[in-house]
């Protein structure tokens, strides 16, 4: 990578932490702690929030026919996601061992905690399982997986990518043969080192 694009990629990284911080100040009225992976709230916020969830009967009523006719299908993939799940668990403790990547936390993309606000109703809470599950599984699986293509083949693609992934701005021109020969032991051993 040249030095301008290192250096565009070190401003995009600082407008990162600084747009992070931003929300952070944003959302600092909202109370809540978090002990040993737990939400706690504050006193009272609870059940203010509470107070605003939704009666399930009213719920039911509002929602289109339609959204319950497709219900099977929304929830059909969460069979596939157990499966990647587990495909994704194995691939990464053995290929990563092999490898002598450092495991990626698994728990670190699949979390669990929308069902700990008050305003949401059992229903509200359970699509916030399936998706908070869900697309952990599939984020772990895009980490892991990216994270193999940084050792395995560091190039960046002819055609603009719409999704571009940490490691990406590392990567190798293409076509670039002479690069490639030259670098790609230093980018495996970064590979080794990176997480994600």
């Amino acid at each position: 990578m040249n030095d301008k694009i290192r250096e565009i990629v070190e401003e995009i990284e600082a407008m990162k932490v600084k747009l992070g911080e931003e929300i952070a100040e944003q959302e600092s009225h909202i109370s809540y702690d978090i002990h040993h992976g737990y939400v706690e709230f504050e006193k009272g916020v609870l059940e203010k929030q509470r107070e605003n969830m939704k009666n399930l009967l009213v719920w039911f009523r509002e929602v289109p026919l339609v959204q319950f006719l497709t219900a099977p299908l929304v929830y059909g993939i969460v069979i596939p996601a157990i499966l990647l799940d587990m495909i994704i668990f194995i691939y990464q403790h053995v290929v990563f061992r092999v490898f002598k990547f450092e495991c990626l936390k698994r728990s670190d993309y699949i979390v669990f905690d929308r069902h700990y606000l008050g305003y949401l109703n059992p229903v509200e809470k359970l699509n916030c399982l399936y998706c908070s599950y869900v697309n952990g599984v599939l984020q772990y699986a895009s980490a892991v997986a990216a994270r193999t293509e940084f050792y395995f083949c560091p190039i960046k693609h002819a055609k603009r990518v719409v999704y571009e992934h940490d490691y990406y701005q590392n990567y190798l021109m293409y076509g670039d043969e002479d690069l490639y020969h030259d670098k790609l032991e230093e980018l495996r051993e970064k590979a080794q080192k990176s997480t994600l």
